[in-house]
């Protein structure tokens, strides 16, 4: 039985942690999974949008102790810290999105790797645990600096501190969450990811990039940036498509190229 699972379907790559014994919490052999199974689908012309779910009672219950407790000393430590570290930075730099959807718990660093996620669709049950200082531990995968660019300084400090579980609800409304689904979650991401998937997937791809580094770059970095993509976009076969179907008053299907 894999511990990751994926499938294609209506140009979707569904990636689903399948730890359920141990709530997916995230050993080395499943961010390696991860870390493949995003790669694999970030290369397959056929897939415009990556789901990322987790089989049975949660999403993802933080990084696994028993793993830790294995660690002999500071060079493995930081070894398996490096590799934890590489799954945020993949999904940040992959070309297409990919969406979360969250049941159950997201607890430390499966809170770490929602967030690490582009969009976030969660049950309206689900939690997030800040539950690092429980074990005298600081946030990781790129936690700390995906929360301060949704909440105040002061409320991060409280939550991280606190070691605080907030709700979906109070999530969304910090801006930590897109969607609440009140059904199925898996479901309701489906919905979501497919306003995007029939997107252009090139603008798309620089899209998420331009975010993604928008508070790293001054203004006049990102002025150049904006001109030189859009100077490419122009002249893509997408614009080319997406004209002629505004004017033939159509839907346009987009290439990618």
């Amino acid at each position: 039985m894999s511990i990751v699972n994926v499938y294609k379907k209506d140009r979707i790559a569904y990636v689903k942690m399948n730890r359920p014994e141990k709530l997916n919490a995230l050993s080395i052999e499943l961010i390696e999974g991860l870390i493949d199974a995003f790669q694999e689908a970030d290369r397959d012309e056929d897939v415009n949008v990556i789901l990322l779910s987790g089989e049975g009672k949660s999403f993802c219950a933080g990084g696994d102790i028993s793993s830790f407790q294995q660690l002999k000393n500071t060079a493995e430590i930081t070894f398996w810290m490096k590799r934890a570290t590489k799954l945020e930075e993949t999904i940040r730099n992959l070309d297409k999105y990919v969406i979360s959807a969250v049941h159950g718990y997201a607890a430390g660093a499966g809170f770490s790797l929602a967030l690490a996620t582009d969009m976030v669709v969660a049950h309206k049950d689900a939690a997030f645990s800040f539950s690092f200082s429980n074990i005298g531990l600081i946030p990781d995968l790129g936690l700390v600096k995906n929360l301060v660019k949704n909440v105040s300084l002061p409320v991060a400090k409280e939550w991280i501190s606190t070691g605080a579980t907030i709700s979906a609800k109070e999530a969304e409304s910090k801006g930590l969450v897109n969607r609440i689904a009140e059904g199925d979650v898996l479901e309701e991401a489906t919905r979501f990811a497919q306003r995007i998937v029939n997107g252009p997937p090139l603008a798309n791809k620089f899209v998420k990039y331009l975010v993604n580094n928008a508070s790293d770059m001054g203004n006049e970095s990102n002025l150049m940036q904006e001109i030189t993509i859009q100077a490419l976009l122009l002249q893509s076969e997408d614009c080319q498509e997406g004209v002629k179907a505004f004017f033939e008053k159509r839907k346009p299907v987009f290439s990618g190229k």
